[in-house]
């Protein structure tokens, strides 16, 4: 497969130069089609866990003051954003082209082009992954980045190949006309098992200073400049969609990365309490320190005012999850009505069950 050109810039400059949020405007965002259960997803649950966190209020400045407009938020988001990235210590990297795709094997499942690539993300550092596009040529499609879960089965599972059929995001994506990308996590070696030992100490003599989520946030980087670059997709169409670990990524990326249009997190666990989130691979054991105060609601916030399905089965996230929600509400609401973000508890545990798997695509067919 021939290199793919890539104008020459500072790799994850829009990042670390703080931008401004530049997607929907808000009459543009008004004239978007919406789900039909929009409104479902904005209720609060009749009651909430004990264990529900009680979030700080995103709409006050650091004077103390209320906000109440746009200009006001942006000024906000733009150190709130500053502050995550100073956190995450992500690192830059210049590149003259896209990293070079070699494919190494290729197969037809109905509908789909379904290739294994191979690339590099760094000197030396390379990754696998899948590259699925619909088997009849068309143009402007949308680009989808599918992450995948805590499995052996890395890739495979989001391309359709292993594991369970409800989690094969990037191929049901490719049959209903996206192009989509399955990269690999960090944490597994080519075709070997997850190895979260070696993996961190790699990226530690790499990137010294760097967080794992930054590690991870960079790969999802690579994998979107890669779909922005393909001839078929439209750059201005792009998604990400992940279960679980997948779903850690999926909220970093929608939040850091605004060339994201729609973004679906299942069972991610979006509280920093809610699951393993001071592992070295992901954050670290910094967020367990007493003086830690910030939380994932500050991120769901950048992610406005693209549209942000959150979905929980009571397990890693579900009604404890609701608050997160509700504090980003009044922030979607300033870029205007109806607020593209909710919540769908199924209540089915770590799983993604029929009508959720449902909500998934119809919310992308929705709003991407």
């Amino acid at each position: 497969m021939r290199p793919l050109k890539w104008c020459r810039r500072d790799f994850l400059a829009s990042l670390l130069a703080g931008g401004v949020c530049n997607s929907l405007s808000p009459a543009a965002q008004a004239a978007t089609k919406q789900v039909a259960w929009l409104e479902q997803v904005q209720q609060r649950p009749p009651s909430l866990p004990a264990a529900a966190a009680g979030l700080t209020s995103l709409l006050v400045d650091d004077q103390g003051r209320e906000i109440t407009g746009l200009a006001a938020w942006q000024r906000k988001r733009s150190q709130l954003r500053r502050w995550w990235l100073d956190f995450l210590q992500p690192w830059a990297v210049k590149c003259e082209t896209l990293p070079r795709l070699e494919v190494l094997q290729e197969d037809r499942p109905p509908g789909v082009i379904r290739q294994l690539v191979r690339y590099e993300v760094e000197p030396q550092v390379a990754v696998e992954a899948y590259l699925l596009r619909p088997a009849s040529p068309q143009r402007n499609c949308p680009g989808v980045v599918a992450l995948h879960s805590t499995t052996d089965n890395t890739i495979r599972q989001p391309a359709g190949i292993a594991g369970e059929p409800e989690k094969a995001f990037g191929l049901k994506l490719a049959q209903r006309g996206c192009v989509t990308l399955c990269p690999r996590n960090y944490l597994w070696p080519a075709g070997g098992k997850i190895a979260t030992g070696a993996a961190v100490a790699g990226l530690r003599a790499r990137h010294p200073r760097a967080k794992g989520m930054a590690r991870m946030l960079f790969d999802a980087q690579v994998a979107l400049e890669i779909l922005a670059g393909l001839p078929e997709v439209d750059s201005k169409r792009l998604g990400v969609v992940g279960h679980s670990l997948g779903a850690k990524e999926a909220l970093y990326l929608a939040a850091l990365d605004e060339r994201i249009s729609v973004a679906v997190s299942s069972e991610g666990g979006i509280g920093t309490k809610f699951s393993n989130w001071d592992a070295p691979w992901y954050l670290g054991p910094a967020i367990r320190d007493q003086g830690f105060r910030h939380e994932h609601h500050e991120l769901l916030a950048l992610v406005a005012p693209r549209p942000f399905l959150l979905l929980g089965g009571d397990s890693a996230d579900g009604d404890r999850s609701w608050p997160f929600i509700e504090a980003v509400l009044p922030v979607y609401r300033l870029y205007g009505s109806p607020a593209p973000v909710g919540l769908f508890n199924h209540k089915r545990g770590h799983n993604v069950p029929p009508e959720a798997e449902r909500r998934i695509y119809q919310w992308f067919e929705a709003y991407l």
